[in-house]
């Protein structure tokens, strides 16, 4: 699997927030986007799998080859095409899960609920199948835990859920668009452990979305920088942890280690 995006344009009520964005996800690389808030990176993420807000409109290229070669387009491509690709070709994971997460059912439901709709299994199925995956995301108890509601979970516990969720179909790119930034700092340390494992294990390619260049090294190695919409830096992730160039990416930086982070755990 490898994802091309070339020429990528966003406009939202004419005003342009992603510009001529251009770059490509090997297959099993580790991918980020970092940027500020409002540089685009959030919106490059949901122009991919469609989920672009309604005042928006997108030109470019978005293309997704597949295993096999057989390439599909993506941009333009309307709800229903795209309801085949989410989650059995591409995952994504969510910043906020409270709000990803339906408050009126069982997260074992949820988790189980794509692949009883999708991959037809019963529900005995794929109640087993959530609690394997349960497992997989290290969720403690998981026949009990995913008997509970969200509301009823911590909030590592629930990102947990949506990761679950996001990689129930073994999707072969997953997108995680600040999946940390809710979580202290402990829990954010856990769930970037379980993302670098998750990425080892399946072989999936990943595209990692944050304003955090410390976070950003943990997983990724290689990243394009954005700045009001536009690349402004790209390249392996060392080499910018080392040597960044453009006043933006060395702003990341200055933000990075005024937490006490050091470039040594450079992915």
């Amino acid at each position: 699997m490898s994802l091309t995006v070339t020429d990528l344009s966003i406009k939202i009520g004419g005003r342009t927030v992603v510009d001529h964005l251009s770059f490509r996800v090997a297959d099993g690389a580790r991918f980020g986007i970092i940027g500020e808030s409002g540089s685009g990176k959030s919106l490059t993420a949901l122009a991919v799998l469609g989920l672009l807000p309604d005042a928006a409109t997108a030109t470019g290229s978005i293309l997704l080859t597949i295993d096999g070669g057989e390439e599909i387009e993506l941009l333009g491509r309307d709800d229903r095409e795209l309801a085949h690709i989410r989650g059995s070709e591409i995952g994504m994971v969510f910043q906020e899960p409270r709000t990803a997460l339906n408050p009126l059912r069982r997260v074992g439901r949820q988790i189980g609920e794509p692949l009883r709709i999708h991959d037809r299994l019963s529900k005995r199925e794929a109640d087993q199948r959530a609690i394997e995956l349960a497992r997989d995301v290290l969720l403690p108890e998981p026949e009990r835990l995913l008997k509970r509601y969200p509301h009823e979970l911590s909030g590592g516990q629930r990102q947990r859920v949506a990761i679950a969720m996001a990689i129930a179909r073994s999707p072969s790119l997953i997108i995680a668009d600040e999946p940390t930034t809710a979580l202290d700092v402990t829990i954010q340390a856990e769930i970037l452990e379980l993302f670098d494992e998750l990425v080892t294990t399946t072989g999936a390619s990943l595209i990692f979305v944050t304003h955090d260049l410390a976070v950003l090294a943990e997983v990724a190695t290689d990243v394009v920088v954005l700045s009001h919409g536009a690349a402004v830096e790209s390249g392996p992730v060392a080499d910018i942890v080392r040597a960044p160039q453009h006043p933006v990416t060395q702003g990341l930086l200055a933000a990075a280690r005024a937490t006490s982070w050091t470039p040594g755990g450079v992915a």
